[in-house]
């Protein structure tokens, strides 16, 4: 069998979403199942190199996983002409300069999203990506999750006749830092440091609406900051100067109204920690992360408005599970091997830097919409 080395060069893997998801349970996966296997029957076997700032903490994340390399300065891993794919998960305030570096080396890129502070910065990305040569691509993870590849194949079924319309609920309550400590870290409410609920999920709610249902042309967005203090990893109080809630209304191409609420000011009454309810001519869906229910229009029932009565109809009880039909491996996972098989011209990979800058556009647009307290409508975004 033959084998083929990808060296990749892995910037902020000390994160939580860098260390969890990309190192240990896409990386290091891949490596332990003999890599990813191409259509020819050979494999790529992934040979991570870790870059951080901070060494200490490189030094032990290296030695609890058994690898030998990693270091502090960038510029000596992109040196290496034998790694040839930059990864980047680091702080969306400090993302762009090092693609841009990683660029100017010749590497391919794939990187965590938002992929720049601003549009305009994501566009300099894409266009460098382009006139360099060299392949990009952004991680859209939710698309690959078991509840919205299952949404994903309702879609093309014809399930819904017309879609209608999408609700989605994404959040849950994040712990000021005095009473508990904070489930995420403290640079996510601070604007001046990147933070924003906005700018990290809207770029999840573009590509989910316009991969799925259809392509925003505008948004209408009331941004929050519902809790103004909390406390940081130090246990110190400090001004919470970024978003923690956006509740959006996105009109798509064909007439779908999507509405969808992002909070971290929230408490869970639902199943999982972010659902969608689809609504269709000819039926209706509601999907998470990892189930999806489905009622079609021959076995919806006929509820009739009686606010005297206690309503006795199980409701829930009248929706039918969509099955596997297979097994699902994790999404940051599956994305990964699609990149790779891509960068061997094994299939193709669509998500790039230009789907990028469309999420950074809907937030962008979003903010405009809750300051200006408007409707603010999208164009294309020109290559």
């Amino acid at each position: 069998m033959t084998e083929r080395r990808l060296g990749v060069i892995m910037n902020g893997v000390t994160g939580r979403m860098g260390h969890r998801q990309h190192l240990v349970r896409s990386v290091l996966a891949i490596r332990e199942q003999g890599g990813v296997e191409l259509s020819d029957g050979s494999r790529v076997r992934l040979d991570p190199i870790l870059v951080g700032r901070n060494a200490e903490k490189l030094a032990e994340l290296a030695a609890r996983h058994d690898l030998d390399r990693w270091t502090t300065d960038l510029d000596t891993a992109l040196s290496d002409t034998e790694d040839a794919l930059y990864f980047d998960a680091q702080l969306t305030s400090v993302r762009e300069p090092a693609i841009m570096r990683a660029i100017a080396a010749g590497k391919h890129v794939y990187t965590e999203k938002p992929i720049a502070d601003d549009v305009e910065g994501a566009l300099r990305l894409a266009h460098a990506a382009s006139e360099a040569g060299v392949r990009a691509g952004v991680v859209h993870d939710k698309l690959y999750l078991p509840g919205l590849l299952k949404l994903r194949r309702l879609v093309e079924s014809g399930f819904f006749g017309r879609v209608l319309s999408v609700r989605g609920e994404f959040g849950y309550w994040v712990f000021e830092g005095d009473l508990q400590p904070a489930q995420r870290p403290s640079w996510n409410y601070r604007q001046e440091d990147g933070g924003g609920i906005t700018t990290d999920m809207f770029p999840h709610w573009n590509y989910v609406l316009e991969n799925l249902f259809g392509r925003v042309e505008a948004v209408t967005a009331r941004v929050v900051t519902h809790i103004p203090q909390r406390w940081d990893e130090r246990g110190d109080a400090y001004p919470a100067t970024a978003d923690d809630a956006a509740y959006g209304i996105f009109e798509l191409d064909g007439g779908i109204v999507a509405q969808l609420n992002s909070s971290w000011t929230t408490r869970v009454h639902r199943d999982e920690l972010v659902e969608f309810h689809v609504d269709g001519t000819h039926g209706s869906a509601v999907a998470g992360l990892h189930q999806c229910r489905a009622q079609h229009r021959a076995a919806t029932p006929k509820p009739v408005w009686n606010p005297d009565l206690v309503e006795r109809t199980p409701f829930r009880e009248q929706w039918s599970p969509v099955p596997d039909n297979g097994e699902f491996d994790n999404g940051f996972k599956a994305q990964w091997e699609q990149f790779v098989r891509y960068l061997h011209n094994d299939g193709d990979h669509p998500y790039d830097f230009l789907a990028g800058v469309r999420g950074l556009r809907l937030a962008e647009a979003g903010l405009t919409s809750s300051r200006e307290g408007r409707r603010v409508e999208l164009g294309e975004v020109a290559p």
